[in-house]
């Protein structure tokens, strides 16, 4: 028998690189593939389609990386300014093939001079996940918004016209352990709970980031909002 221990949590994140790495060569692969225009429609909505899951994955991916560097306390943040429509724009960017394959349509409104302080690719992550989810459930259209509320902070807002979160959804406490969780259902909470983690990593001073599920909104769906100090 061998004198030392496995660490299985640092193996599993040596392959969940891995495996990254190579989900993003399939995101190009894909890429250059709908590139053709010679291809049947059908063909072009499977690409898509494919497209939207590995970024999905992808995403998952991420968190899973995030939550092992919490784990040993290997979070740390990059604080730099970002103009919060280009944020905006790399999240749309990112879903041009399915959201032309399916018809969705994503608005946005914010100022174009609005700049905030915050980690780009933590919020990215974050921000990533809540769309694909959106995009996944809703009808047609996605609204992307940000604005500086009353108590000075950032408030980023994704609205859906969907049928809006169930119930157990808007339950959930994201400061809560994530063995807290309900696992049978099809939703883990893991894109929740690496939400509210990201969110509350933000802080000035004793003001910590949040977030927040409600249904309503401009569509009556949907409605995740992210604030941050």
């Amino acid at each position: 028998m061998p004198d030392h221990q496995l660490d299985f949590s640092t193996v599993l994140a040596a392959c969940v690189h891995d495996m990254k790495n190579s989900l993003f060569m399939l995101l190009q692969s894909i890429e250059q593939l709908a590139d053709n225009n010679d291809l049947p429609a059908e063909q072009q909505q499977e690409l898509a389609k494919l497209h939207y899951e590995a970024y999905r994955v992808n995403t998952n991916l991420m968190q899973l990386l995030s939550l092992y560097r919490l784990e040993r306390q290997r979070l740390p943040l990059t604080i730099e300014e970002y103009f919060v429509a280009d944020l905006f724009d790399e999240l749309i960017a990112k879903n041009s093939l399915y959201l032309e394959s399916k018809a969705i349509v994503i608005d946005t409104d914010v100022d174009p001079d609005l700049i905030w302080y915050l980690d780009g690719d933590l919020i990215n992550n974050l921000l990533t996940d809540v769309v694909n989810n959106a995009l996944r459930y809703c009808n047609k259209q996605l609204l992307l918004s940000a604005r500086v509320n009353d108590e000075q902070m950032l408030e980023i807002v994704i609205e859906d016209d969907g049928n809006g979160y169930p119930e157990q959804m808007l339950k959930f406490d994201t400061t809560s352990d994530l063995q807290s969780f309900d696992i049978k259902n099809g939703r883990t909470g893991l894109g929740l709970y690496f939400a509210g983690l990201i969110a509350r990593s933000h802080k000035n001073k004793s003001i910590q980031g949040n977030i927040e599920l409600s249904n309503g909104g401009h569509f009556g769906g949907s409605v995740f909002t992210l604030t941050l100090p």
